[in-house]
């Protein structure tokens, strides 16, 4: 008898029972894109339209209609949003979705490399350098070059950040120099040098920063087709969230998985692309019909967040981009109050006005936690927080040092790492350079007779060095032998660390060392999470965790303090009361961002996601008059997003004397 082959209907075309009634879950827009047959599909989800619930049915409906779970790939930004977006998919069927390959574009070729690095030359178990480790790299080459010596030479962090545009923009060198850093157009060629024993180095030493993996993952598919096909083959249907923040490497990461099938989903919007200083590309999104023939454009415009006058000025707002999907957000929630343009005499009048507004707010019910301040940069709100303090209203504000970026926990971050890979030049570096009496040079030669010694470091009974340093050498490697057996867990093995480290922090962080102590109990919270070594310091790699958190007391629901927070780290987030303040010419455009179109364009959106995330109530402030030293007084000019915004759309407010500070108009006035 002739053995069957069943091939697996189209999901369109697949005659199943669903567990799930879609049309009753989703509106029309939601519903189209979430049973949509295979192929290349766009979806502009314009702010607060439900895009993740989109998504989550998506995937559930993908599942119900004979897909594989093992065969979809879930790319999005974070690794939070896609365990949210998976548990909720998983809830609505039978936890089937929970084997859906789902990660950061990051993560997803962390586990493509850590399979097939050698492919490229790569050790498996190479290791991840953040932007700071390889700030560290750079400086340690930039010194055997001498190029430290040179005349206005840039610095190490600035370096870093050109060689990641280089990388994540997909353009040369002197283009980047040319167009971003014009003062150091005359460093090109020893800029250049630099970058190519940047590169060198790392594959010497088994390491690759962030854009490494997405580039060498690109880069392997081109020499390894065997391989390629075999990650597209297992990537049946790709949906990709917040398309409009990907960099060029990531758009032909997305092309390159979705190359064998042609099921291709990228759900953004193009009004919110505000990350082109990360190297994100807005014109991806725009020129995906382009890049994948056939395409067809959905669109989520039915707002849930805000009101209707708020969504009137929103889409008035994004009327002014020059490149743009159309789309026009619509609500059910009703008209609500006008968003107001509250013109205050100086600085101090317009601290007083938000701090006076928010404590009427939150007579009206409104927690805080539900009201949000914005800005353009963080300065903008030096005068606020003043403000703020002498009424005593609570307040945390967003944008801080990461966990992992703080430097006592790269210290003990850097132990972990020789473990990992002993062949790490960096982390010797780092942890050598600890001890005390031993510097950048002493370090350097240690290090160069550690990695030339043998293949196993750890394991070296020589001690060349100089006597001095005999007891805290011997006392290092004592640690670090111990731990290499695999007889303790992770957790003992960075107790063991920070046993060690503890006198080595007193002494070199001796003004905060106790704050710093809170810091690494954290970390030990953070590390039981894990069971090994790689995936640790991948995660802490690939996501890492907010510090400033760590310095707020803890607070009950009630307590939970208001939100100030720049612009950009508030996307994604929504509040009931959102105060935009500083909209002046000069810094909402930023006077550093007028020089293209682009600039100016990129500046427009991050007013609109400002404007968006506002649910019921919105205030655009700016003082009339600043202060500059040196300069004293000055007029000011508002925004010129603002500036000729009709009244119909953003009512004025002056604040001519005290008594007005803090009225509310009455809600339909």
């Amino acid at each position: 008898m002739a053995r069957q082959f069943v091939l697996r209907r189209d999901p369109a075309e697949a005659v199943v029972n669903y567990r799930i009634e879609y049309r009753d879950e989703l509106n029309p827009q939601q519903f189209a894109a979430a049973t949509a047959a295979g192929g290349p599909i766009l979806v502009v989800a314009g702010a607060g339209t439900g895009k993740t619930r989109t998504l989550v049915y998506r995937l559930a409906y993908l599942v119900e209609s004979g897909v594989a779970p093992e065969h979809i790939a879930l790319l999005t930004f974070t690794r939070r949003a896609s365990r949210e977006m998976l548990a909720r998919a998983s809830g609505l069927l039978d936890g089937r979705c929970q084997r859906v390959h789902g990660g950061t574009f990051h993560s997803f070729c962390l586990g493509v490399l850590r399979r097939h690095a050698s492919r490229i030359g790569f050790p498996n178990n190479f290791t991840i350098l953040d932007s700071s480790d390889s700030s560290d790299v750079i400086d340690v080459l930039r010194g055997r070059l001498e190029l430290n010596k040179l005349d206005r030479f840039p610095k190490k962090r600035t370096i870093q950040s050109m060689f990641s545009s280089v990388v994540n923009r997909d353009t040369p060198l002197h283009q980047i120099l040319e167009d971003d850093y014009p003062q150091f157009v005359p460093h090109a060629r020893d800029l250049e040098i630099l970058f190519r024993h940047f590169e060198k180095f790392k594959q010497d030493h088994g390491l690759m920063d962030y854009d490494d993996l997405l580039r060498r993952t690109i880069e392997m598919f081109a020499e390894a087709p065997d391989v390629h096909k075999l990650v597209a083959g297992n990537c049946e249907h790709v949906l990709v969230d917040e398309y409009q923040d990907t960099n060029r490497l990531q758009a032909k990461l997305v092309k390159a998985f979705s190359s064998v099938h042609g099921n291709v989903m990228a759900v953004g919007d193009d009004a919110q692309s505000i990350y082109r200083f990360r190297g994100a590309d807005f014109r991806n999104i725009l020129a995906f019909p382009e890049e994948f023939p056939g395409t067809r454009v959905q669109k989520l415009e039915h707002n849930y967040r805000s009101t209707q006058r708020i969504l009137d000025l929103a889409n008035h707002v994004i009327t002014q981009a020059r490149h743009k999907f159309d789309k026009e957000l619509f609500t059910e929630r009703g008209v609500g109050d006008l968003p107001a343009l509250v013109t205050a005499p100086d600085d101090r009048y317009e601290s007083r006005f938000v701090c006076q507004m928010i404590l009427d707010l939150r007579e009206q019910n409104i927690p805080l936690k539900d009201i949000a301040v914005l800005f353009r940069s963080g300065f903008n709100s030096y005068d606020l927080e003043m403000e703020l303090n002498r009424r005593n209203i609570p307040f945390v504000k967003y944008g801080g040092l990461k966990l992992s970026e703080a430097a006592h926990v790269k210290d003990v971050v850097a132990h972990i790492r020789i473990l990992e890979n002993p062949q790490d030049a960096i982390s010797w570096n780092r942890v050598l350079q600890l001890l005390e009496g031993i510097g950048p040079k002493t370090a350097g030669q240690i290090v160069a007779w550690i990695l030339e010694s043998g293949d196993d470091p750890l394991q070296l009974r020589e001690k060349p060095w100089s006597p001095k340093y005999a007891e805290s050498l011997t006392a290092l490697f004592n640690l670090l032998r111990s731990l290499n057996g695999g007889k303790k867990t992770l957790g003992q093995q960075v107790e063991s660390v920070l046993k060690y480290y503890g006198p080595v922090l007193k002494r070199v962080y001796y003004e905060d060392y106790p704050k710093r102590e809170r810091d690494l109990e954290h970390l030990i919270s953070v590390v039981e999470s894990f069971t090994d070594r790689a995936t640790m310091l991948s995660s802490l790699a690939l996501d890492p965790i907010e510090l400033s958190a760590l310095d707020v007391d803890p607070l009950t629901e009630d307590e939970a303090p208001l939100v100030l927070s720049t612009i950009h780290s508030a996307k994604g987030l929504e509040f009931k009361a959102v105060f935009i303040i500083q909209a002046l010419e000069g810094v909402l455009p930023s006077s550093y961002s007028v020089k293209s179109n682009e600039e100016v364009d990129e500046e427009l959106r991050l007013f609109y996601v400002a404007v968006t995330r506002a649910a019921d109530h919105l205030f655009v402030t700016y003082p009339s008059v600043k202060y500059r030293r040196y300069q004293g007084q000055f007029l000011t000019s508002p925004s010129r997003f603002v500036a000729d915004v009709p009244q119909a759309l953003l009512e004025p407010w002056s604040l001519v004397d005290e008594t007005t500070v803090g009225l509310l108009p009455e809600a339909g006035s």
